[in-house]
């Protein structure tokens, strides 16, 4: 069960990010900042249950950016740009 929920994390980061990188998804976009900030704390929680303490910095600095970007996108603003 612990391979299937870190394969599950991985996938939402990587969906997002081959799309982007495919031209095919804004990486400011909501659907992106969504499955990164899910993706990316899913890993996050595993890492800090398996003591992976590199791993669970990687994941945790994703999924705040990740979630920063979501705000500044619900509040009305692109992530990445300052009003």
């Amino acid at each position: 069960m612990h391979q299937v929920v870190q394969v599950i994390g991985a996938l939402l980061i990587l969906s997002g990010f081959v799309l982007a990188q495919f031209r095919l998804l804004d990486p400011r976009s909501l659907w992106y900042l969504v499955v990164n900030l899910v993706g990316s704390a899913i890993l996050t929680v595993d890492a800090w249950r398996q003591d992976q303490w590199g791993f669970f910095l990687l994941e945790l600095v994703w999924a705040i950016v990740s979630a920063w970007g979501l705000t500044q996108l619900v509040r009305g603003r692109q992530a990445g740009t300052s009003h």
